[in-house]
């Protein structure tokens, strides 16, 4: 029997028997998946009994953890703020967080974005995204470093983190279901920054990634429902907050800043005018109020010691004043 195989057993005995795995087992099974030496079939069936069982924070660290043992050279970049992208669907409307990306660069954080996205239109593209927004695209830690070091932002594609975490997300496609390769991506921190912000789709996940985030010694990150799974607020709505600051779990609140209803998507669907916001080439408060609110908690998740209140004012601050700063306008 496998590694794997034990694994799957482990997990599928069924409703009495089975259990789910540790945070060392986790590892030692997704060591043996990036290995390449798994069988496919034993693949999809600890992934799929994974997601059935439900996923654990020790789970989730344990593929963290042997993720990172293949890009070390990663870990040696100096970012301040590590940013997830791993928003799925066709629903999703412009990418307005990353004019958040670009007002916390703006502040003096150095941002670190990375991912892949599937099945998005062209109006939600990313990719298609940071080249309008003058967001340099790095390919492999030196291209990042100096990228950090002339735009205090970067966008660095999953595949050339790492191929194989890009082929296992990508079994979505096989499988017809997310699995916790979506989850351990968005904690894999790739250049071990001390603060860190993420979004997920379903509620649910906000506990889970807090706690799995807790487990691998994150300083300080911020996880929210938002906008098809990325990290962006919804102005109209109160913003449940799930935070860890210095190691410790709080739970906080961010109000909602305009006192209408709209869904994420209504604020625009021109490919355009994500750019043209940022220049100051068309009006539009709602996408204006997303990129505020989004921006107070990834400022208070890089500065723990700023109330809300104090995020929020910088935030404004930043937006105001976006032209008069370094390369990333």
């Amino acid at each position: 029997m496998s590694n794997l195989s034990k694994y799957v057993y482990a997990l599928g005995r069924g409703p009495s028997k089975g259990r789910n795995l540790t945070r060392a087992e986790s590892n030692d099974a997704m060591c043996e998946i990036l290995s390449g030496t798994a069988a496919p079939e034993a693949v999809g069936a600890l992934l799929m009994l994974m997601r059935y069982r439900g996923e654990t924070p020790d789970e989730i660290a344990g593929f963290v953890d042997a993720m990172r043992t293949r890009i070390k050279p990663w870990q040696e970049i100096k970012a301040d703020l590590d940013w997830p992208s791993y928003a799925a669907g066709r629903t999703r409307g412009n990418p307005w967080f990353l004019l958040s990306a670009k007002l916390v660069a703006l502040a003096g954080f150095s941002v670190v974005l990375h991912g892949w996205n599937s099945h998005q239109n062209p109006v939600a593209s990313v990719v298609n995204a940071v080249d309008t927004l003058n967001i340099p695209v790095s390919k492999n830690p030196q291209q990042t470093k100096t990228a950090l070091a002339t735009h205090g932002i970067t966008y660095c594609p999953l595949g050339d983190i790492d191929q194989s975490a890009l082929d296992l997300l990508k079994l979505r496609g096989v499988l017809g279901l997310r699995s916790a390769i979506n989850t351990a991506l968005r904690a894999l921190n790739p250049c071990m920054a001390p603060a860190t912000v993420q979004g997920v789709f379903h509620p649910s996940y906000r506990g889970l990634q807090q706690a799995s985030a807790a487990l691998l010694d994150q300083k300080n990150m911020t996880v929210i429902k938002g906008g098809g799974g990325e990290f962006e607020c919804n102005p109209c709505k109160d913003t449940q907050i799930f935070m860890c600051q210095d190691g410790q779990e709080h739970q906080a609140t961010l109000p909602a800043s305009i006192d209408e209803h709209h869904r994420l998507s209504a604020a625009s669907r021109d490919i355009n005018e994500t750019a043209a916001l940022w220049h100051g080439e068309i009006q539009n408060e709602f996408a204006q109020q997303i990129v505020i609110s989004t921006t107070t908690l990834a400022l208070k998740t890089c500065d723990p010691n700023l109330s809300l209140d104090q995020a929020s004012h910088w935030a404004g601050t930043l937006w105001l004043e976006r032209h008069q700063n370094r390369a990333t306008a």
